[in-house]
């Protein structure tokens, strides 16, 4: 959900403003604390029929909460109330992070978009992967999708488009395309908190970066791929094979050569050219649970190599072999990369 925006689009469409939205999910924090009175349920009432765009508001927050009762008979939900003993409002916090349950996964203005690193929107996607794992989905129109580590993604296909949302972390994109293979007259997007990603008959890599970095890197490997910022759209610019760039939602970089390394995750593997440890182990924490730390004393060492993502374990074991550190394994899930 983006900060400055007064708008919101709802998966069917219709636009309403911000104020409905929190005003929605106002209503729910308070019939969820149980504090409601019978004279507050009745204003509640009233305010679904005031207008056609509080219902809609509404349905939406039933759809959302009622996909989150499929959790057990107390939803996570019940615990985000804004609302204390006595209907008095609790901390901003709380009734943000309601509101982000609620609306982080619409688009603002002109479409669906993404939200950002939200477990909740996560554990709810259309299509998820757990840490260290990869998952791969063959999409109704032919498309394969291959999700990577800690990644989620909503589908919104219809009649007229074809729309994957990137919720959190990694993905590939390979369309069904070639001789002989009708085309989809469907425009395909995928969608992240920086902007849209057009298909143009291709296979390509996406990945949504955690919220305080605020970019998405792409790269092509096959065809081409049209990006637009969501900030500034008419600075959209067509990615060709072998090219990859980071956008940001005002400004698009420019393209660079796409490495070996920006594609090793979908053939399992990590790849290092003279990189700085700390840099490689940030990546390598990313397939696996737990911390994983480095002395600033050795950070800025370098490495080189193919590594297989299957056993993360073994790619720690490895590193006294090729750099002057051992490894601190205080359990399997803290582990300190530290000076020999």
């Amino acid at each position: 959900m983006a900060a400055h925006s007064d708008t919101l689009t709802l998966p069917g469409g219709q636009v309403i403003s911000r104020a409905t939205a929190d005003a929605a999910a106002d209503w729910l924090t308070l019939l969820m604390s149980g504090e409601a009175s019978a004279e507050q349920q009745k204003q509640w009432s009233q305010w679904r029929k005031a207008h056609a765009d509080h219902e809609a508001a509404w349905q939406h927050v039933e759809s959302v909460t009622g996909r989150m009762k499929s959790f057990g008979p107390q939803p996570a939900y019940t615990t985000l109330s804004s609302y204390g003993t006595g209907g008095r409002p609790a901390s901003a916090a709380r009734r943000r992070a309601v509101q982000v349950l609620l609306w982080g996964g619409l688009a603002t203005g002109t479409g669906l978009l993404a939200s950002r690193t939200n477990t909740w929107h996560a554990r709810l996607a259309d299509c998820r992967s757990a840490t260290g794992e990869q998952r791969r989905f063959a999409l109704e129109d032919g498309t394969q999708l291959l999700l990577n580590t800690g990644s989620a993604v909503n589908l919104r296909f219809n009649a007229s488009e074809r729309r994957i949302l990137l919720v959190e972390g990694e993905i590939m994109v390979a369309t069904r395309h070639g001789p002989g293979v009708p085309a989809d007259p469907r425009p395909l997007w995928v969608e992240t908190a920086e902007g849209s990603i057009r298909s143009l008959g291709t296979r390509f890599t996406v990945r949504q970066h955690p919220e305080h970095t605020e970019h998405t890197d792409v790269a092509v490997q096959e065809s081409a791929v049209e990006i637009a910022p969501w900030g500034a759209p008419g600075q959209a610019r067509v990615l060709h094979a072998g090219e990859q760039t980071r956008f940001s939602r005002d400004a698009i970089d420019t393209p660079g050569t796409a490495g070996e390394q920006t594609a090793a995750w979908t053939r399992g593997q990590l790849l290092a050219d003279e990189q700085r440890l700390g840099d490689f182990l940030a990546e390598l924490g990313r397939y696996r649970p737990g911390m994983l730390r480095v002395d600033p004393q050795v950070a800025d060492l370098r490495l080189s190599g193919v590594f297989p993502l299957a056993d993360t374990d073994r790619i720690l074991a490895t590193l006294p072999s090729v750099l002057p550190v051992r490894v601190q394994w205080r359990t399997r899930y803290w582990v300190t990369v530290v000076a020999a």
